[in-house]
């Protein structure tokens, strides 16, 4: 279930190997939310000081997702990371030995046209690449759509599920005529993000620890920066990059990307009682909703700027939001580690939540064929 890059990847991955699949995804369409809606950075553990194991775990595939996706990767641009000079959770020296002891390339950088170093502790030279996050969603949406063992149900939801006889017993109901499909099913994954309690709750399972938040990535343009992303570690800060293919920067911050937060294990927000379509065991799209917050770009674009040159200029275009959610661990040490939960085994019930694209592979350890 969840018709986001993991539930489809998954879908394709158990169809072939010989699985008769069936795909409910609760939108009109598929890999329309949280899909496509976030910074598209293909990790390389930098973005992690204070979690050595998720930084670790962005490598994990990380050369296999390029290998297999390398006409949707932007490579050639250039990539730095920055230390800000007040208040920042990690230091030089602590960024310089976390990034040697992982073993990622960190180049200090002493002088560069276009950034204030007036603002910056310290600038380094990194590599990592962007990816283009809408067409790798079309690149899936037409294998997904048109694999002969796979059925997809849109605009769907499941209104009854319980186990007999070794399998599920589920009802799918279309959420715009109210038609009803029965069908059984030998397994289950759930792959629906912040969804994935949810559904859990459905089946009669567990929880699994989330929080949620209603996010803005921001899209600008720079005639004199649109090769180039900074992020800037670790606090309040933010991060610019290219946004895939597009020849747009992708905009981010922490104190601004985050509108709304939930600290409950279904994504509840005051905003669903104006908008009572979206509901907390039903999180709607936030791009179609008349009830979505006032978008914060000015002061990402305003914040961002303080590390760029003053003749640096930045455009915005537009901003997408949706609903991100994160183990409530993570908010510890701002980890993002992939969670796999066999919730259980008889009839078999998968529930994936991970963050980073190349966690897409993590279905083949929990399903081996």
């Amino acid at each position: 279930m969840g018709g986001g890059l993991f539930g489809v990847y998954a879908a394709l991955y158990l169809a072939r190997n010989g699985c008769s699949v069936v795909l409910v995804e609760m939108e009109d369409e598929l890999l329309k939310k949280a899909s496509i809606v976030n910074q598209a950075r293909l990790h390389s553990g930098y973005h992690y000081p204070r979690s050595v194991a998720t930084a670790r775990m962005s490598d994990d595939h990380k050369e296999r997702f390029i290998a297999e996706h390398r006409p949707f990767v932007l490579f050639d641009f250039e990539k730095y990371y920055a230390i800000d000079k007040y208040g920042s959770f990690t230091d030089a020296g602590q960024f310089e030995r976390f990034c040697d002891f992982i073993g990622i390339r960190r180049e200090r950088v002493k002088a560069h046209p276009w950034f204030n170093f007036d603002r910056i502790e310290a600038l380094y030279a990194t590599t990592e690449y962007t990816f283009d996050p809408v067409l790798i969603a079309e690149h899936y949406r037409a294998q997904v759509e048109t694999h002969p063992g796979i059925r997809i149900y849109k605009s769907a939801k499941i209104t009854e599920a319980g186990a007999a006889g070794g399998r599920w017993e589920l009802t799918i109901e279309n959420r715009h005529d109210g038609t009803r499909s029965h069908i059984a099913a030998a397994q289950v994954v759930n792959a629906t993000y912040s969804g994935s309690n949810a559904v859990n709750r459905l089946f009669g399972l567990s929880d699994i620890n989330l929080m949620h938040e209603i996010s803005e990535i921001a899209f600008v343009s720079s005639p004199q920066v649109g090769r180039i992303g900074l992020t800037v570690m670790d606090g309040q800060f933010g991060s610019i990059m290219p946004y895939g293919l597009s020849g747009l920067l992708s905009l981010s911050s922490v104190a601004y990307t985050h509108h709304k937060v939930s600290y409950d294990n279904l994504p509840s927000f005051n905003c669903q009682a104006i908008n009572t379509a979206c509901r907390p065991d039903l999180p709607g799209n936030c791009n179609f909703c008349p009830a979505k917050p006032p978008s914060n770009a000015g002061k990402m674009t305003a914040q961002i700027k303080h590390y760029f040159h003053p003749d640096v200029q930045l455009h915005y275009f537009f901003s997408l939001f949706t609903i991100k959610s994160k183990l409530k661990a993570s908010y510890i040490d701002d980890g993002r580690p992939t969670e796999i939960s066999a919730l259980s085994e008889n009839p078999p019930y998968y529930c994936i939540f991970a963050g980073k694209i190349n966690s897409i592979y993590e279905i083949e350890k929990i399903i081996p064929f």
